[in-house]
């Protein structure tokens, strides 16, 4: 199915409905996850729903809209167009599945599974038809895995910072890893999309990526685990990291990212 611009023309049509359903399902339960934290009694993670609905919804609205983009591209056999639907759906699969942690932590519905189960059908269906190497497929999903959930390592800090007034040093310092994670998520998503196209300078933001998930993301784990007295699930996302990091200089992975030497610039 390499090149078929049929199919990306489909995808496309998908992934603009997908954009749509970001608008209406955010939309719909924007106030209702707020107003069952209020009912909790857990103000902080109301507020950070205020926060961070609203930037995922503008993301994904901003994504439906690229597939128009995306879509005029493969009615026009353009080969970029398969590119910039793998960013699309990239960041789709994250707009997806992000909601679906608070919603279902207030026992509501998760109605954004919806947008990630089609985020998954167009990323790879996207690569499908630009023809990546599997190896190559295989390694972005992993890093995919970690730029999710630094990201999610970022929404902790805006939560932590509000319950933690008490503690100057732990308040300054969700103050300081909230955006090094989000930074991190970006740089992360950066390098699976250099990837694709085999970028000469692929595996140094795959490194720095790494380093921010890592540097963001241990102390809030580590801590977190103190306070919880358990494993805490702020640490996948600097585990994997670390795992990455060191998967990233092994000569084969830069021999499998590396561009021909005509691309290099």
């Amino acid at each position: 199915m390499k090149g078929n611009k049929a199919l990306g023309v489909v995808l496309a049509i998908v992934g603009v409905i997908t954009g749509l359903l970001v608008f209406y399902l955010l939309g719909s339960q924007y106030n209702q996850v707020i107003s069952a934290k209020i009912a909790q009694g857990r103000v902080d993670e109301a507020n950070t729903v205020r926060i961070v609905y609203a930037v995922l919804g503008w993301l994904g609205i901003a994504a439906g809209a690229l597939w128009v983009t995306v879509g005029y591209g493969f009615v026009h056999r353009q080969e970029w167009a398969w590119f910039w639907g793998a960013v699309a759906a990239t960041i789709q699969l994250l707009v997806g599945f992000f909601p679906m942690i608070p919603a279902a932590d207030s026992g509501l519905p998760t109605p954004t599974s919806i947008v990630f189960a089609l985020g998954g059908v167009l990323w790879f269906g996207m690569l499908w038809i630009g023809g990546v190497e599997k190896k190559v497929i295989a390694l972005t999903f992993v890093a995919g895995l970690a730029y999710v959930l630094t990201f999610i390592d970022g929404v902790a800090p805006i939560s932590k910072f509000q319950t933690s007034r008490d503690d100057s040093l732990w308040n300054g310092i969700y103050v300081m890893s909230q955006q090094v994670n989000w930074w991190g998520a970006a740089a992360w998503a950066v390098f699976i999309f250099s990837a694709f196209r085999k970028k000469a300078w692929t595996v140094p933001v795959g490194i720095f990526a790494a380093a921010m998930s890592m540097i963001g993301g241990y102390p809030l784990g580590i801590h977190n685990v103190f306070e919880v007295q358990r494993f805490s699930m702020f640490l996948p996302a600097p585990l994997i990291s670390t795992v990455l990091f060191f998967v990233l200089l092994l000569p084969g992975t830069r021999r499998l990212l590396s561009p021909p030497p005509a691309q290099i610039s």
